[in-house]
């Protein structure tokens, strides 16, 4: 069939317009899939040189089709958003005509025309906008009457347009030819009493029997049987295959009148209504609202407008209606009168002015809140009360019936049956996609209840709260049921709505409530709460309310770790002034009396925590994190390859998307925040509307490597997105996001290009290059503007200087490159050095960003570190500590008050930039000693200033620290008898020095490489040391006199006394070589030498009694062995890693082995079997059961009790290997514990270098 002609005029009148702006290779791709076009064809298209050469035969081939192709082409020009061309077609695509009832073609002919007008069918709507699904599916069940009578039900809520849609069913040639070839019969109904509906069948009758026969008419039947009769008679008799169409049915009654073995369509906002009749029932339900186009269509043939045209505000009422078919035709006949009203009715929509949005012919009620009351008042008395309880329900939730079981003090069965009632009437919706099934309002029910509950709102809320109360005396529900979820995030809600202050404090500032909460809605819930609800708790107490809130700010990472922690122990970190401390010390104090295992952590005071939020959304690393431009969302991406939008108050998930197929390396909020850009490993760039989580567009076809950055305009002028990549030529790209493809390529760099972004003004693209080079170009032309060498300001060495990126100050007169381990300033105008950043650092520079509204410059180092700096001062303002990996990027929000900041540590975090300061707090180096009495706690450290530190822990007191050395220092022990600590270098050096005086007693030369490790012997007047020169010195350090013990051929990291008795001078050592040796220190002489594995030797420990010792190793087994024979006695197989740490118990019965995996499991010593394996159920984010390796393990004295370090600490029930409690430390990576010898408390240093002096609550 050849194409309709007023579609080919169409064609060749845009013809012109078309050549010059497709792409046909992308539209063919879509037409083939439709099947009107074959392959050949595209192949004779392809064969043209040129994409205009080819456009023209692309349209001399269409022309030639039919309708099909017509439409095939326009939907192509839709998908790949060439929107002006497509509306140039739209008006004249054509009406396909296949069978009627299997797709909504028109088939509207005079003869259907006449037959409707007969049959008193409504006209269409002035404005009319086609819903074929909806319409398909109703001709669908029409056609199901096609041999017999039924009903076929067309229900849905007021003004969702079931009228109009079975008007429009019967509007059409195929469904009365081949269904209804008796007629179509449309008789309204609405609320009617007795009389009336006798005076609608009485003229129904008169109508069919005139169009008969003007000569048979009766006299009209005078009651309701009669008119039955006469009905029955009609229908089936005169008019056999006719249908007859009842619009707007409320009661069943009424339709028992018409229960005539007949074929009819129905109207009506209960679905249940042919449960009281007989004959086959179909139905079909008309959802509440149109999609935002349709919506969009319907205000814009209203205003005469094309749906582009729209203002903004179009849109915010197609939304705020939720697309009400009657709420958008309502609003446009009033703008077609006054169309310049558009924001006037969006507020009177907003502020649920119902009774202002009226006047349409169309409709039965005057306005809005009328259609909305007539649905309530069919329903009986109590039923109405209930109702109006659904007045508290928040938008867009949907609650079980449990909820309203304890709401309404009912059964569940009987809330059941209720809510059936409401959903058949149309006044609420059902999810039976859940089970339990879900109920909620249409937000024009839920507006319109307010509106008339408005004055008893805070009652209603607190019958809410007083039924919880009542029903939940003994606590809240734990369940993780619906209801439960339901109770656990709204209960705040109802409290503050129903202005139950004081219960409100009483709720939020309770641990146990934080504890409930954050472990079943998460821990960004939570913070909204005392972010939303601040104003109101801080009438009780502001503090309180700020220590509760920082407490889940800092910690949210940690409660959404599975399992979930115990938050009365990571309350205990606390400052002791905090509220959450106070009541956690209570808690861990009564547990503890049960047999509970809690530890207060004594010196936190010396520690402060200068970020605002910590956020863990994704698993893996966090490449990218950006700041919407108001500051209210963040967006996140990395290696899980999706994309997160978070609240930035909370880190509360608002979206996530999966993004690309491979890693996402950045996102970007477009300049009004409605799109987010990505790029991926992937080589695609997607655009995303933020709002919708909704695919825009994908630019996939033109960089050939990995999308390293993506970057969207500052300014709303003209918006435009800028991409780089690994390509070596085409790697900068600026895209429209209008075209296809992209609008200018930057030429210029020939190495990969990591970073691109706009100046303030977007005049110019910076873009920073492996090629040790930053190029400014026009955005207008794409012309390379200038150069600045980064490299030539590295003469130092020969190494490649690869630039991470540049930010632009908010002036837009200099440019700040980071490379190496630098930040440098840039004129823009003269292209001169201004400054030099320079860190001493052996890290580099990951990234910076300028501080729109100051001076400040953020910096990301990747040895986890961001810092502050004053660019005028040319000092460094702040710390930003926390990070546990690499920082990948940095950003401040638009207003400059916070800093956000992500790693490969999982965690994106929020700092406030006028809080955060450079720490005076010394970090401590790991490897330290420790010597506890009853009155201190002695701990010996190098800091981070190399320099040695002795503390009182109790205090926090520093009793000495020596001066800075000149080489590194690497290991320290400590003397009670004499009281002396000592320390090795790195140069080989050890030194001695008195406590707590600090003076100098001892310079021991000999080392030729790294002291790794250095021990007193029980007197006191021996030290040994071990050293990367593989060799073991025991020195009588008061004179000097040494003696070396050589026979290792690697690094000797270890060794052990075989027994604490001043007679054994028997010496233990062991390896990376994979041998163990015995020495005897007062001879200097080899007593064993034994091949003990093939891998490295990474642990051993002796026995209490002296009789075993153990081997762990890089082999990932552990051996036993006796200290008479010097044999194995056992190989402990099953460790699936590197066994890194054992320690045997003190009766010499267990021994433990822990490896690199975080498993650790307990043996027997007598048989060499597995007692048990203790771990975690599933592994954690840090992919370890111990958040990484086990390095060091101590039984309690009793033996029931181990304490592990590894990413934490963890303590252990021996007997059953489960874990009675987790400490979580600021950093990670802990090297080894010190424990007291009643097992009350343990001291540890942490990757950050942070000490922790624990104490067992008691």
């Amino acid at each position: 069939m050849a194409m309709e002609e007023g579609a080919r005029s169409c064609l060749l009148r845009f013809r012109h317009r078309l050549e010059q702006d497709i792409k046909p290779s992308y539209l063919m791709d879509h037409m083939i899939s439709d099947g009107v076009m074959s392959v050949d064809e595209e192949e004779r298209v392809r064969t043209e040189r040129t994409r205009k050469e080819q456009a023209v035969a692309l349209l001399e081939l269409l022309l030639r089709k039919d309708n099909c192709a017509y439409i095939s082409f326009y939907n192509a020009l839709v998908k790949e958003a060439y929107d002006d061309l497509a509306n140039l077609l739209h008006d004249d695509l054509p009406q396909i005509s296949q069978k009627a009832h299997h797709n909504g073609s028109d088939g509207f002919t005079p003869h259907v025309q006449m037959v409707l007008s007969e049959g008193g069918v409504p006209q269409r709507p002035v404005v009319f906008v086609n819903r074929p699904e909806l319409l398909n599916r109703v001709r669908e069940k029409l056609y199901r009457l096609q041999k017999d009578p039924g009903w076929v039900t067309v229900f849905g809520m007021a003004g969702s347009g079931k009228s109009v849609l079975a008007a429009e069913a019967v509007r059409n040639h195929g469904v009365i030819e081949e269904c209804f070839p008796g007629g179509i019969h449309w008789l309204s109904i609405g609320q009617l009493d007795k009389p009336d509906l006798l005076a609608k069948i009485q003229s129904l009758c008169f109508r069919l029997e005139q169009s008969l026969d003007s000569q048979c008419l009766h006299r009209p039947p005078n009651s309701l049987d009669e008119a039955k009769e006469r009905l029955r008679f009609l229908m089936l008799r005169r008019y056999p295959r006719s249908l007859l169409i009842l619009d707007d049915v409320w009661d069943s009654t009424v339709l028992k009148v018409f229960d005539i073995h007949c074929r009819i369509l129905l109207t009506t906002r209960n679905r249940s209504l042919t449960d009281s009749v007989s004959g086959a029932k179909y139905e079909v339900e008309v959802e509440s609202g149109l999609d935002e186009n349709k919506g969009l269509e319907i205000l814009a043939l209203y205003t005469k407008t094309k749906p582009q045209g729209l203002p903004e505000e179009a849109r915010s009422i197609v939304r705020e209606c939720k697309g009400s078919p009657l709420v958008v035709s309502l609003i446009g006949a009033l703008l077609k009168e006054k169309p310049n009203r558009w924001r006037y009715y969006l507020c009177q929509l907003q502020q649920k002015q119902f009774k202002r949005i009226r006047k349409s012919s169309s409709y039965d009620y005057d306005a809005l809140d009328q259609a909305m009351a007539a649905s309530i008042e069919v329903l009986p008395d109590e039923h109405r009360e209930l109702y109006r309880d659904l007045t508290v329900i928040e938008k867009d939730i949907k609650i079980p019936a449990k909820m309203l079981s304890v709401l309404w003090d009912l059964e569940p069965e009987e809330v059941e049956d209720i809510l059936e009632e409401f959903v058949n009437k149309s006044l609420l919706f059902v999810d039976n996609h859940n089970k339990p099934y879900l109920y909620y309002l249409h937000d024009l029910q839920l507006d319109f209840l307010v509106e008339q509950n408005r004055t008893q709102l805070e009652s209603l809320h607190t019958k809410v709260v007083r039924q919880y109360q009542q029903h939940y005396r003994d606590g809240p529900p734990t369940s993780g049921d619906e209801e439960c979820l339901y109770w656990i995030r709204f209960l705040t809600y109802h409290m503050a709505k129903a202005n139950l202050s004081q219960e409100l404090y009483s709720l939020m500032f309770s641990l146990d409530w934080v504890s409930i909460k954050a472990q079943i809605m998460g821990p960004a819930h939570l913070i909204n709460d005392y972010v939303e609800y601040g104003p109101i708790l801080d009438k009780e107490n502001s503090d309180v309310r700020s220590q509760f809130q920082e407490f889940l700010s800092l910690n949210g990472h940690q409660l959404e770790q599975r399992p979930f922690p115990d938050v009365v122990q990571l309350a205990l970190s606390q400052p002791q002034t905090s509220e959450v401390y106070r009541q956690a010390l209570q808690q861990a104090r009564d547990r503890a009396s049960t047999g509970k295992l809690y530890f207060d952590w004594l010196n936190k005071s010396s520690v402060e925590s200068l970020s605002r939020l910590v956020i863990h959304p994704h698993q893996g690393p966090i490449y990218s994190a950006c700041f919407s431009h108001d500051g209210a969302k963040i967006a996140t991406c990395g290696a899980s390859k999706t994309l997160k939008v978070l609240k930035s108050t909370s880190g509360e998930k608002l979206t996530e998307i999966q993004a690309h197929d491979d890693e996402v390396l950045c996102c970007a909020f477009s300049p009004d925040d409605r799109l987010l850009a990505t790029c991926s490993s992937d080589r695609k760039v997607k655009v995303w509307n933020v709002e919708r989580a909704m695919l825009l567009r994908v630019f996939a076809e033109e960089h050939e490597e990995q999308v390293n950055h993506c970057q969207f305009t500052n300014t709303r002028r003209k918006v435009l997105l800028a991409t780089c990549s690994n390509d070596k030529v085409m790697n900068v790209k600026v895209w429209n996001l209008n075209k296809p493809t992209c609008q200018n390529t930057m030429f210029g760099h020939f190495e990969p290009v990591s970073h691109c972004c706009f100046s303030p003004d977007d005049t110019y693209v910076s873009t920073s290059s492996n090629d040790g080079t930053v190029k400014l170009f026009q955005v207008s032309s794409a012309n390379e503007w200038k150069t600045i060498n980064v490299s030539s300001m590295f003469t130092e060495s020969d190494e490649e200087v690869l630039v991470k990126c540049s930010t632009w100050t908010a002036d837009g007169k200099r440019i700040i490159c980071a490379a190496r381990n630098a930040v440098l300033v840039f004129d823009v105008e003269t292209s001169d050095m201004l400054l030099e950043i320079r860190t001493n650092r052996l890290s580099t520079v990951q990234f910076c960003h300028a501080c729109p509204t100051s001076n400040l410059l953020a910096i990301a180092f990747s040895n986890y570190a961001v810092e502050l700096w004053d660019l005028e001062a040319n000092k460094k303002m702040a710390d930003c500590s926390g990070h546990l990996s690499w920082v990948h990027r940095v950003q401040f929000s638009p207003d400059g008050s916070q800093l956000l900041s992500c790693s490969d540590d999982q965690t994106v975090r929020l700092w406030e930039t006028n809080k955060v300061h450079t720490s005076s707090a010394v970090c401590l180096k790991r490897d330290s000693d420790v010597l506890f009495s009853d009155e201190e706690i002695i701990v010996a450290a190098a800091d981070n200033c190399n320099r040695l530190q002795v503390r009182d822990c109790r205090t926090g007191s520093v009793l000495f620290q020596s001066e800075e050395k000149s080489s590194r220092i690497r290991c320290t022990c400590m003397c009670r008898e004499p009281a002396a600590v000592a320390l090795g270098q790195e140069d080989g050096t050890v030194q001695v020095l008195e406590m707590p005086s600090g003076k100098l007693l001892a310079t021991l030369l000999g080392h030729t490489k790294t002291v790794l490790h250095c021990q007193f012997s029980q007197n006191g007047q021996t030290l040994i040391t071990s050293s990367e020169d593989t060799t073991i010195r025991v020195w009588r350090w008061q004179s000097g006199e040494g003696r070396v013990l050589q026979g290792h051929k690697e690094q000797v990291r270890c060794f052990s006394l075989l027994s604490n008795s001043p007679a054994d001078t028997r010496l233990l050592s062991w390896c990376f070589d994979g041998t163990v040796k015995v020495w005897d220190i007062e001879s200097g002489e080899k007593l064993q030498d034994i091949e003990a594995h093939q891998g490295a030797i990474l642990s051993c420990h002796v026995s209490p009694d002296g009789c075993f010792f153990v081997t762990t190793s890089a082999d990932k087994t552990a051996k036993l062995w006796q200290c008479e024979s010097w044999q194995c006695v056992h190989t402990l197989s099953g460790h699936q890693d590197c066994v890194r740490s054992c320690r045997f118990s003190w009766d010499g019965q267990r021994l433990a082995t822990g490896d690199d995996n975080g498993e650790i499991r307990l043996w027997s010593v007598k048989d060499g079997s597995l007692l048990k394996i203790c771990s975690r159920d599933g592994k954690d984010g840090m992919d370890s059961l111990h958040g990484g390796w086990v390095t060091d393990m101590h039984f309690s004295p009793d033996n029931s009790l181990l304490v592990s370090t590894g990413g934490y600490i963890k303590w252990w029930d021996v007997e059953k290997g489960e874990a009675l409690q987790t400490f979580y430390p600021t950093g990670s990576a802990l090297k080894r514990i010190h424990v007291s010898s009643d097992f009350s408390t343990f001291v540890t240093i942490d990757s950050i270098g942070i000490l922790y002096v624990l104490q067992r609550v008691v």
